[in-house]
């Protein structure tokens, strides 16, 4: 008995030391909720319907939901692409940027990074920030854009547009149009 009760003090005697002394580091606690998510889903590809018609395609890396924040908004900091289809499932426009955040309850995306749109005529536009004001149904940016067209490539700084991207209006103005040669040669004067 003893040899018992000298193993158990030897084993305490060990053990003890390794209860205490060391300090377990944790992180702080997180006391405003609405810094964190109410959803947070990864690797998206979503089918927006309208009247049973499947008529948009939405692929996001990483889609967050902050609806504690004020004001509340989706995030989607690792970029999105959006499709929209016509009537044989066509791909008729489509929208990708870098990151995006689409405020609920003003109906207000926010596009920044790459940006880049084709609209149903085949204009293909390019900046690094664009407001969609789904509300109001404009389209606008304050920043450098660049439309490409079939026959020519504007640019400018700052724009305003419908939100179907085919009634627009661009602000400072410049571009690279193509030229035919043989139009633009004067006609013959009937004097000389």
């Amino acid at each position: 008995m003893s040899i018992t009760i000298a193993f158990g003090v030897i084993v305490m005697l060990l053990l003890f030391p390794s209860c205490g002394g060391k300090e377990k580091k944790l992180g702080e606690a997180i006391t405003e909720r609405d810094s964190l998510p109410s959803m947070a889903t990864m690797d998206v590809v979503t089918y927006i319907s309208d009247s049973g018609v499947t008529r948009y395609r939405m692929d996001a890396d990483e889609w967050l939901v902050y609806d504690r924040k004020k004001p509340s908004y989706w995030a989607f900091e690792k970029g999105v692409y959006l499709e929209q289809f016509d009537s044989v499932f066509n791909v008729d426009a489509s929208i990708k940027a870098d990151t995006a955040y689409y405020y609920d309850k003003q109906k207000l995306w926010k596009l920044m990074g790459h940006v880049d749109i084709k609209n149903r005529k085949g204009e293909r536009f390019n900046t690094e920030l664009l407001y969609w004001n789904q509300a109001t149904e404009k389209v606008y940016s304050d920043r450098f854009i660049r439309i490409e067209q079939p026959d020519r490539i504007i640019t400018g700084y700052g724009f305003d547009s419908n939100q179907q991207m085919t009634n627009y209006q661009i602000r400072n103005m410049g571009g690279v149009f193509y030229v035919d040669e043989e139009e633009q040669k004067a006609p013959a004067d009937s004097v000389n």
